[in-house]
């Protein structure tokens, strides 16, 4: 049978390629992906234990069965109102992927649209997070970022965390808008925004949305130095996720 396969970040450096197809025997499991790669390039089974999978963009343990035609992600760690309808957000760019509460787009973020969408008159509270891109890291002068995605899934990801904010504190609503491509310093990389009654429930739920983002949805960034370029370290995938679980 035929698999695809994705590879991202510092995996798609190593191997030299973002898209690669393989032939393995029907009834084959994930593990056996790995294992593929780990023999051609020793790097790669060094860094398998924080290798997160996924299959037809859902999360997978190495013991998944693969079938014909199954699209297998490989994921380094990541750098990553009632009446809305999907699309709705006020981002009028090229290149954009929406879903009810959430966006990614390779363009400039508008924090003001996004704030003029979210509000509604009965909201004590409208908390936003603006990540931006700084001159420095590590001690080093950042010159410019580039972010990359598995952008589908990272996108049905951040859907999953509005959802989960949404019910876990009770806030009315919740808008994510992460973009890619080459981001200069000062630009917005990420914008999220919290309405609610109360602020407290608002401020929790941002918290929890930009930290549980950055360990679990599928977004890297490449740090573009004076001398040279390497893809951040990234957070670690949860237990749970991780493709060795």
């Amino acid at each position: 049978m035929r698999i695809r396969v994705l590879l991202f970040g510092q995996l798609k450096d190593l191997i030299g390629r973002g898209e690669d197809y393989l032939e393995l025997q029907p009834g084959s499991h994930l593990a056996e992906v790995l294992t593929h790669y780990g023999r051609r390039f020793p790097q790669f089974e060094t860094l398998a234990p924080s290798i997160a999978c996924s299959v037809n963009q859902e999360y997978a343990s190495a013991a998944t069965v693969l079938s014909e035609g199954d699209e297998v992600g490989l994921l380094p760690p990541v750098s990553g109102g009632k009446d809305e309808q999907p699309g709705n957000i006020s981002l009028k760019k090229p290149e954009t992927l929406r879903s009810l509460h959430c966006a990614i787009l390779h363009g400039a973020i508008d924090l003001a649209a996004i704030r003029t969408e979210i509000a509604r008159p009965e909201d004590g509270a409208v908390v936003m997070f603006d990540g931006v891109v700084r001159n420095n890291s590590h001690g080093r002068r950042t010159l410019f970022l580039d972010y990359e995605a598995y952008e589908s899934m990272a996108l049905n990801e951040m859907e999953r965390l509005s959802q989960a904010a949404l019910e876990c504190f009770k806030v009315r609503d919740v808008r994510m808008v992460h973009r890619l491509g080459k981001l200069e310093i000062g630009e917005t990389s990420i914008a999220i925004a919290v309405a609610s009654a109360h602020r407290a429930a608002a401020f929790d739920a941002c918290r929890w949305l930009i930290d549980t983002l950055k360990k679990t949805v599928p977004i890297w960034k490449k740090e573009h130095f004076e001398d040279g370029a390497v893809w951040a370290d990234g957070e670690p995938f949860p237990d749970a996720i991780k493709a060795q679980k």
